[in-house]
């Protein structure tokens, strides 16, 4: 990609956070934003455990998303890190994409997140997600549901899909509009923040979140231990691989049982579906090895969290 004059006159750039509850496809909004995968999603709730910035580029602007944690009622020290970094967002960005699951309708846990940013002096875009879901029936109900949730504020609202995109053409303009002047803040080839080595983390764990369901995956996290390039022993390259060690870490024996599975089928298919999203990546051939460790509690102790980069305030 050329690089872009971001001196031009009216180039804008800013940082704009994506909160919302868990699961209501922020990170999905992320991917389908930029046209590849960065974000990990899944049908589990809390997904998301890091402040993943995303870089979206173009003639007229710099987008830089910021995908929170999904804002949720803590039960372990994990937990309260993860709201408290969703909630730290807000006060460090120069606009919010708020984003509400309209599948359903808003119950207290949307009310909570809604006076949470109801005084923002930055602009606020609404979003709700998940439209194409509704039966044509239900469109106009769900509308007046929510409007009456926002009653009092003058937000602009979009009904989109981040799964097939309706909506998001419009809804990356109307982002434009609201951002400040500014001179462009990344290289244009940049889409993510992170080295590649978190995200190759993250999609490991993605895979444990999608196999596994709700057998463990609150209990996981990934940690990259090393990689090397292995040479190809014939003289082309062509065969050539990026060598991967990783170990997840649980919680319990019972779930380590669960994550190797009978004759270690599910930790090897964890790994053959991780190592093709790691190909993607980095765009050349992977060599995975997983291992499974057992550490206790980590989620409530503070050096662990810390290890595996979940640091605190």
């Amino acid at each position: 990609m050329s690089e872009i004059d971001s001196n031009q006159e009216g180039f804008k750039s800013g940082f704009i956070a994506l909160i919302g509850r868990p699961n209501v496809g922020k990170s999905t909004f992320i991917n389908k934003f930029v046209g590849e995968k960065i974000a990990i999603t899944s049908p589990i709730a809390q997904t998301t455990r890091n402040r993943l910035k995303v870089i979206l580029t173009n003639e007229k602007s710099q987008i830089i998303f910021v995908d929170t944690p999904g804002i949720h009622k803590p039960h372990h020290l994990l937990g309260e890190r993860l709201v408290h970094s969703a909630k730290r967002s807000i006060g460090e960005v120069d606009g919010v994409l708020v984003v509400f699951e309209a599948s359903h309708s808003p119950g207290r846990g949307d009310a909570f997140i809604l006076n949470l940013i109801r005084n923002l002096k930055i602009p606020v875009i609404v979003v709700l997600n998940k439209w194409d879901l509704l039966e044509l029936s239900q469109f106009k109900e769900r509308k007046k549901e929510y409007s009456d949730l926002f009653e009092g504020t003058n937000w602009p609202v979009f009904c989109c899909s981040a799964l097939t995109g309706h909506g998001c053409n419009e809804l990356i303009s109307a982002i434009e509009e609201q951002l400040p002047l500014g001179p462009q803040l990344y290289p244009s080839n940049m889409t993510c923040d992170h080295p590649e080595k978190f995200l190759m983390a993250e999609f490991i764990r993605e895979q444990v979140l999608i196999n596994t369901r709700e057998e463990v995956p609150h209990s996981v996290a990934v940690s990259i231990d090393k990689v090397e390039d292995i040479p190809s022993k014939k003289t082309s390259n062509r065969n050539s691989r990026t060598g991967i060690l990783a170990t997840i870490c649980v919680e319990k024996k019972s779930q380590k049982g669960i994550l190797i599975g009978k004759g270690g089928a599910m930790l090897k298919k964890i790994g053959q579906e991780s190592r093709l999203q790691i190909q993607t990546l980095i765009n050349g051939n992977v060599y995975l090895e997983l291992f499974v460790k057992v550490v206790p509690d980590w989620r409530s102790k503070s050096s662990r969290l810390n290890e595996f980069g979940y640091e605190g305030s």
